[in-house]
């Protein structure tokens, strides 16, 4: 390779070196993952022999699916497809990895449920995969970058790989809290108008089950979803009061969880409903009027630093100043 000026002086021994090191221990890492992911286990060779048959013939189901089934065939077959087998064993083994290392599977179930539910938790942990592959892959580049233009430790660029791996697969986890948060907040302002309009449709005549029906019809958001969950859990055969149960617990909003076991109580001991969704809204109002005033004072309290720190040496330095410039005149 012909280098010439500056940049056969930054290309050290040393750092190619280690370039080369780190590239034939990743190409090493990547054979032994591939040929662990070959390896057919007794199970999967059992399973075609378990596997219960199908009892129609295939191409019936292909011709009904249209786009659905049929295409799914068509994709698995073409290069996309093959492409995904190749890769599902090694997505696989990493996934478990991350599983071992990140959040307990339990945990990432709930919060999955707490940001809508839309996702499962090996299809988030596969995401996670991915997120981290793109990452360690940029640390790479700019490790060879920053070797071959500027040299360095390989020990530092080595951890430069990994740490943007590490924030790879951290940052589908950071995505998630702030939705769940964004998520909750919403749900949290939503709550006060929805407990209203149901507390209308019972003092208009409609039941429990049937003033829900009414509001989740008539409004939408995240707690419209929430409760439409609940009523189709209803609608299943499932007792409302034990729907609303199941709602409190899975929920984060503390308010939500109230509300619902208010509902529920009032459902099963026959307590007038309206005045419970009533004062529920107001209790909820209210939480949200001192959660207000306790971020105001936070506030307030982050605001004296740029005055402490800022405003008032400037404000000092300028009825100092011009006393310190007299002085050293006279002097």
């Amino acid at each position: 390779m012909l280098v010439s000026g500056a940049g056969a002086a930054a290309l050290a021994p040393g750092a190619v070196g280690a370039l080369l090191g780190l590239a034939a221990g990743v190409g090493t890492v990547l054979v032994l993952a591939a040929h662990r992911a070959r390896r057919v286990t007794l199970d999967q060779r059992l399973a075609p022999y378990l596997r219960a048959q199908r009892r129609s013939s295939g191409l019936l189901g292909e011709a009904g699916s249209g786009g659905g089934r049929g295409a799914d065939l068509l994709v698995a077959r073409g290069a996309g497809g093959t492409l995904q087998r190749l890769l599902a064993p090694v997505v696989a083994d990493a996934a478990a990895l991350v599983a071992r290392v990140g959040r307990p599977g339990d945990e990432l179930a709930r919060r999955l449920v707490r940001a809508g539910g839309h996702r499962g938790v090996e299809e988030f942990r596969a995401e996670q995969v991915v997120h981290g592959a793109v990452g360690l892959a940029g640390g790479l580049a700019a490790a060879l970058v920053l070797g071959v233009l500027r040299g360095g430790s390989p020990l530092a660029l080595a951890l430069l790989a990994v740490l943007a791996g590490a924030a790879g697969v951290l940052l589908p986890d950071v995505r998630l809290t702030a939705h769940v948060r964004r998520r909750e907040a919403r749900i949290l302002l939503e709550l006060p108008t929805v407990a209203e309009l149901l507390a209308l449709a019972v003092g208009a005549g409609e039941g429990a089950a049937g003033a829900l029906d009414r509001v989740v019809r008539t409004t939408h958001g995240p707690l419209a979803a929430e409760l439409g969950a609940v009523l189709a859990e209803a609608r299943t055969g499932t007792p409302l009061t034990v729907a609303l149960d199941r709602l409190a617990r899975r929920t984060g909003v503390p308010a939500l969880a109230r509300f619902a076991e208010a509902v529920s109580v009032a459902v099963d001991r026959g307590t007038p409903l309206g005045d419970v969704l009533r004062a529920q809204a107001q209790d909820v109002r209210e939480e949200g009027r001192r959660a207000l005033m306790e971020a105001g004072g936070r506030k307030e309290v982050q605001m004296m630093v740029p005055v402490v720190f800022l405003l008032l040496p400037v404000t000092v330095l300028f009825a100092v100043f011009p006393s310190a410039v007299v002085l050293q005149v006279g002097l």
